[in-house]
């Protein structure tokens, strides 16, 4: 059986100021590969390069990445504000429609952090401009100082629904995950389904309901340290296994 394709939606960057380029970090890329299994094929957030049908041609799977732009608030019917951050609506124009293509099609796909958020204004959710200032919530984003390593160590416990599909992926109703994002879910989508959360309430595991295949997203980052990490690993490799099963059915 051949190696599935995963697409990695990329980021908009500046090398220097005046020379643009679309990037994805290579702990992605070394996820897909090593651990997912799969050959990966980074997607420039730039939808009048290629439709969401040719790119759902060419890929068997999509991941959605981390970014520092987060979703532009009129995708959710809310106004822009100084806490909403960086902006990149190419990407959001190119992801959203993508997400929603992939679940009806039955492409598997993962969402991370800002994808994960994606999932949810695809289908109607919400956002939070700053989970930090909510009350009773703890500050999620990256520690400002540090090594790498200490800026993805684990912070906090996932409670994972009993019974659920991210229990099963796991093997245990808790996950200790690392934490690098201000945004999060406000109202879940209604077919946004939360099977996690942190302790302070944010919502951290969902999937989409009735999607024919596999369609998870996660709050955190498990693309760190992947191949070696006991909640990572596991989840990319179902990703990967979903993606092979759909290939040998359509060989079959």
């Amino acid at each position: 059986m051949r190696r599935p394709i995963v697409g990695i939606i990329g980021n908009h960057q500046m090398i220097g100021d005046d020379y643009p380029v679309q990037a994805v970090g290579i702990m992605n890329i070394d996820a897909v590969s090593q651990v997912a299994g799969a050959i990966p094929l980074i997607i420039p957030a730039m939808p009048s390069e290629a439709t969401v049908e040719e790119l759902a041609n060419i890929c068997d799977g999509f991941m959605f990445t981390g970014g520092r732009p987060n979703v532009h608030p009129s995708h959710y019917g809310h106004e822009p504000t100084e806490a909403h951050g960086m902006f990149d609506m190419d990407r959001d124009n190119l992801t959203l429609p993508l997400i929603r293509h992939c679940v009806e099609a039955g492409t598997p796909i993962l969402g991370i952090c800002r994808g994960f958020q994606e999932f949810n204004v695809a289908f109607g959710g919400t956002l939070h401009p700053e989970i930090r200032d909510l009350p009773g919530r703890m500050n999620h984003r990256m520690p400002p100082d540090g090594t790498i390593a200490e800026k993805f160590e684990a912070r906090h416990i996932v409670s994972l629904d009993y019974g659920g599909v991210f229990a099963e992926i796991f093997g245990s109703v808790e996950v200790c995950v690392n934490s690098l994002h201000g945004q999060g879910i406000c109202e879940p989508a209604d077919r946004v389904v939360v099977e996690g959360r942190a302790d302070d309430g944010t919502i951290e595991a969902i999937y989409i309901k009735d999607a024919p295949d596999f369609a998870l997203a996660v709050q955190w980052h498990p693309e760190y340290n992947a191949s070696q990490n006991e909640v990572s690993r596991p989840l990319f490799q179902a990703f990967g296994d979903a993606m092979r099963s759909k290939i040998a059915k359509g060989q079959a």
